[in-house]
């Protein structure tokens, strides 16, 4: 996260491994870390609306992932042909299997990361301090049944009121759901069904009307997903590519620029690698797709990638 990454001004990030707290998801933690993802913390927050935590400058995108240790890393990728991948050192966390965006906030007191994981099938929220010399993991327990799940995202608008955010969820039934943060925990808004040959999936709008997902098919296939917040309207699917984008287990998306761009990087398991992508506002088939090939500089040893960005930044990409 360039300046704002993980370990915040912290020297020999190789470090880390060794030294950081780690532990079971279940040991005894804050049991509501704030901000929740519904509801941040106000006042003292020195990020606001319009100033962006992430990044600074550019089109650079920052990509989380898991390790086997079990860890987190990150890579800051900046387009190019070939992009330009800064790695990091990891540091210690649970094993997870699905991973959601990390969302960074600055207050008076603390600069930490929040997002959600799941570790086989119960679902948790990860609060990471980075006010102290090595970051600080906390885990608190949300809930089980998530095994069937294969994908899992948020989209957290927070721009203007009413502020929302909803976790998206692909399973292995075929269904895509819903569900609204409520406090510490999720309320089920139904699902959609359909989504059998669907694959990986990333959050790519946030808006006060709708969230519009980027989704891969297993064939190859790249789709962009709108889910209307009313509750009973259904998703409208558009295609985007018909081939291409069958490698990918897990996406992560950035906006890029005052048009409504945004960087894609796909990650393949196969190779351990990651490959990164600039396409226009998203329009179907009219939108322009740019490869900027395999990000070079080192391997994702992991099962996925997630998003890292700060609170505040909204992706506008439909």
């Amino acid at each position: 996260m360039k300046l704002q990454r993980f370990a915040l001004a912290l020297a020999g990030v190789g470090m880390l491994a060794a030294t950081a707290a780690a532990g079971p998801a279940t040991a005894a933690v804050r049991s509501n870390p704030t901000p929740a993802i519904a509801n941040p913390a106000e006042g003292n927050l020195k990020t606001t609306p319009t100033t962006k935590l992430a990044t600074s400058g550019g089109c650079v995108q920052d990509v989380g992932f898991n390790t086997p240790t079990p860890g987190i890393n990150d890579v800051l990728i900046t387009p190019g042909k070939p992009p330009r991948g800064q790695w990091y050192g990891e540091f210690r966390f649970v094993g997870t299997r699905l991973n959601t965006t990390w969302y960074g906030v600055q207050t008076d007191a603390h600069l930490y990361y929040h997002g959600l994981f799941v570790q086989n099938g119960t679902l948790y929220r990860g609060v990471t301090y980075f006010d102290t010399e090595y970051p600080r993991p906390t885990y608190a327990r949300i809930g089980s049944g998530w095994t069937s799940f294969t994908q899992l995202v948020t989209s957290n608008y927070a721009i203007t009121a009413p502020n929302r955010s909803y976790l998206y969820g692909l399973s292995t039934n075929g269904s895509l759901y819903r569900y609204a943060a409520s406090g510490a925990t999720f309320r089920a808004l139904g699902h959609f069904p359909g989504f059998q040959g669907f694959k990986a999936m990333t959050v790519i709008s946030e808006t006060p009307t709708y969230d519009t997902l980027l989704m891969t098919t297993k064939a190859g296939a790249l789709w962009t997903v709108r889910i209307p917040a009313a509750a009973s309207t259904k998703p409208i699917l558009k295609l985007v590519r018909s081939t291409g984008f069958a490698a990918y287990e897990s996406l992560a998306a950035r906006e890029c620029g005052d048009k409504g761009g945004t960087l894609v990087t796909g990650f393949d398991n196969d190779t351990d690698s990651a490959y990164q992508y600039a396409m226009s506002k998203f329009n179907g088939s009219t939108t322009a797709v740019t490869s900027y090939g395999r990000v070079p500089g080192g391997t994702i040893p992991g099962t996925g990638i997630f998003s890292v960005t700060g609170h505040w930044n909204q992706l506008v990409g439909e």
